[in-house]
């Protein structure tokens, strides 16, 4: 009952009006309107599933996360925190008898526990400070939780007299991360014994240690796991600071043993990425993701597993030339099931322990984004271009796919959604490069219409089939323009060769691959040659920068978000310096100089001469926003025609309702006045 009045109040507020005839084309109000599902678990007896899902206010300008079951079997979802307030980090306790969850109360956040129904609610912890996650024991003796911890002096501390002082102050790098500055803080890692009436302070098992887990600034519960005896707990750190910490992405697999209160590094022997410890069930084995190549934050993803015994290993995706996640077994400990993604699509499949076969279990135009084993079936959240997230279930036998839930079935089907179609371009180095082709609906092959580039951010993130609530596909279409979507050089999902090829060449190949699909795309009698934008973020930002000074006429505008703009200012103000020194060869003052300064598009601007709208966020510490200001400022000084939309409390992306729609009117504003 709730839901579907929450529903009916959305379609109001957004206006998403109850279609009489034909589904109405999305508008941005429509992506505010979607229910976001997310943290999909299955309960210990393989009956139940246990997820969020958040939805959003306009008038409030905030989001609410409300927790919900629903049966493997299929069936009515039921909300069982009917709350004005969100709850996240939600997990089954062992025994599948009570689900513990965090809300905020009196400012801070604690873990709370329920019955399966939403019965009993008890606050369990009192800590000071709060909580941003937890985990139960199997064996039910103890939980671990994590919060952050004041390990460095501030200028306060330094000087109590000054109460009113808002400063900073840094003696090394990694001062600032993604979005915030360094507060002092670090997040640790606690054990304390678990009681279903209340849960004391534990053990910080990181004390004193100035460094973080899980990893900042994307890093959750899935790199923290309890051994299957509840014996030991594995997290994943990188136990490096400042200057070490910004130019490394070595982190790796700890092991703390609760008998003895020691902690043992379990991967000392690689010098890339170690993340994400899973145990199987019979105690035997811990799988772990891992990239081999120091510095390198978008290599393969290896599927590591380790014998717990004798503390040997094996890389089960050698001759496996995909990146894999997301790691899960099988009850018996014989399979273990993952995800991992083949030519722009996200599928699931399994590894056989004994024999090493790797099989692929799912097809299709889909993204799936986790998965859960339930006996024979697997749970996972699955979305592609024209849905949001919704939980299928998947027969490891029969491999048939059934949809459970249904979060945002009445929005979509009053939405209309545009054809998606796979196409296969050739590169001017002769390779079969895939090209997602997005249609407007109601797409007429008599008009013309014109059509945008979408040019992919990362550099290394796949064009593939999400579904996002921002750089999304099916609004572009529905305000009649033709997305050309490439999976140019550079991006992962088509080999690790493919994936490598933009590390020093960002002004390459990659940049050939995208004029080759627009070339392509506009034959069509259907494109408008004439009226064609490029549009992107982040390197996608960057490459509509570049593009701005080497199209040779072919756009007529162009939208850049927080793109890099300026090669050498932009690697003297980045955090994360290992991704600078793999992907540009380090800094700019070396001699010789890399390369890849060369292909600074401040050394092409000069060339400029086409409309462009340029997007920042004042806490984008990734790419600061001195980047856009710089790109703006030249245009201006050029006569070229511009506009700068510039966005106080945003970071790398926009995150609020109110500004998530402006951004979405501002954009459709400024193609619409230079391409139709």
């Amino acid at each position: 009952m709730k839901k579907t009045l929450f529903i009916a109040i959305c379609l109001l507020m957004f206006a998403v009006k109850p279609s009489v005839g034909q589904p109405t084309p999305m508008s941005p109000e429509t992506l505010w309107a979607f229910g976001r599902i997310s943290d999909v678990q299955v309960s210990p007896d393989g009956r139940m599933i246990l997820y969020g899902v958040t939805h959003y206010d306009l008038a409030e300008n905030k989001g609410t996360r409300d927790l919900y079951v629903l049966p493997l079997a299929g069936g009515d979802p039921v909300n069982i925190t009917r709350s004005d307030v969100s709850e996240s980090g939600a997990a089954w306790r062992p025994d599948g008898r009570r689900i513990g969850f965090l809300r905020s109360v009196d400012g801070s956040t604690q873990l709370f526990e329920m019955d399966p129904d939403g019965d009993n609610v008890r606050q369990l912890t009192k800590v000071e400070g709060g909580i941003t996650g937890f985990g139960y024991a199997p064996d039910m003796a103890h939980i671990y939780y994590t919060a952050r911890v004041k390990v460095r002096e501030t200028p306060h501390d330094r000087y109590p007299d000054l109460g009113k002082a808002n400063a900073y102050i840094a003696d090394d790098l990694m001062y600032r991360h993604w979005d915030r500055w360094h507060d002092g803080t670090f997040s640790h890692v606690f054990v304390t014994p678990y009681s279903e009436d209340r849960i004391d302070e534990g053990l910080d098992i990181m004390e004193g240690e100035p460094w973080d887990s899980p990893l900042p600034p994307f890093g959750g519960s899935s790199q923290i796991s309890w051994s299957s005896d509840g014996q030991y707990l594995a997290y994943t750190a990188k136990k490096k600071e400042g200057i070490e910490w910004t130019t490394s992405t070595n982190a790796d697999i700890y092991l703390y043993h609760l008998a003895t209160g020691s902690t043992e590094n379990l991967t000392p022997f690689n010098e890339g990425y170690d993340r994400n410890p899973v145990f199987s069930p019979d105690g035997r084995l811990m799988a772990w993701e891992s990239m081999e190549t120091p510095g390198f934050e978008s290599d393969k993803n290896r599927i590591m597993v380790m014998d717990l015994a004798s503390r040997t290993h094996r890389d089960y995706s050698h001759g496996f030339d995909q990146s894999s996640s997301g790691f899960a077994f099988s009850a018996d400990s014989k399979t273990l099931y993952f995800v991992s993604g083949i030519h722009a699509t996200y599928q699931l499949y399994s590894l056989d322990l004994e024999s090493g076969e790797i099989e692929q279990l799912t097809h299709g135009h889909h993204n799936y984004q986790s998965l859960a084993p339930a006996g024979n079936y697997l749970v996972g959240q699955k979305m592609s271009m024209s849905m949001p997230t919704e939980i299928f279930r998947v027969n490891t036998d029969s491999r048939e796919e059934v949809q459970l839930s249904f979060v945002n079935k009445e929005i979509l089907d009053q939405t209309a959604m545009g054809q998606v179609e796979e196409r296969w371009v050739k590169t001017t180095d002769d390779k079969d490069m895939l090209v997602w082709v997005i249609y407007p609906p109601n797409f007429d092959p008599s008009r013309e219409y014109p059509a945008l580039l979408y040019c992919g951010g990362g550099p290394q993130s796949a064009v593939s089939q999400f579904f996002s609530y921002r750089w999304n596909f099916q609004i572009m279409a529905a305000n009649d323009y033709i997305v050309v979507a490439p999976n140019r050089r550079g991006l992962p999902t088509f080999g690790q060769e493919w994936n490598d090829q933009i590390s020093l060449d960002y002004g390459g190949q990659n940049m050939l691959d995208y004029m080759s699909a627009i070339d392509a795309v506009k034959q069509e009698p259907f494109v408008d040659e004439d009226r064609l934008g490029a549009v992107g973020a982040s390197y996608g930002g960057y490459s509509v920068f570049w593009l701005a000074g080497n199209h040779d006429g072919r756009f007529s505008a162009f939208i850049s978000h927080c793109g890099l703009f300026n090669l050498e200012s932009w690697y003297g103000t980045t955090e994360e310096m290992f991704f600078a020194n793999h992907d540009i060869g380090g800094a700019y003052w070396e001699d010789p100089r890399p390369h890849s300064y060369d292909f600074s598009p401040h050394l092409h601007v000069h060339r400029w001469d086409t409309p462009m709208l340029v997007i920042h966020g004042a806490k984008d510490y990734r790419v600061p926003y001195g980047e856009g200001l710089q790109a703006f400022n030249a245009a201006q000084l050029q006569g070229v025609p511009s506009r700068l939309l510039f966005f106080p409390d945003e970071n790398h992306w926009v995150l609020t309702p109110h500004n998530g729609i402006l951004w979405q009117r501002e954009f459709f504003r400024w193609l619409d006045q230079w391409l139709k």
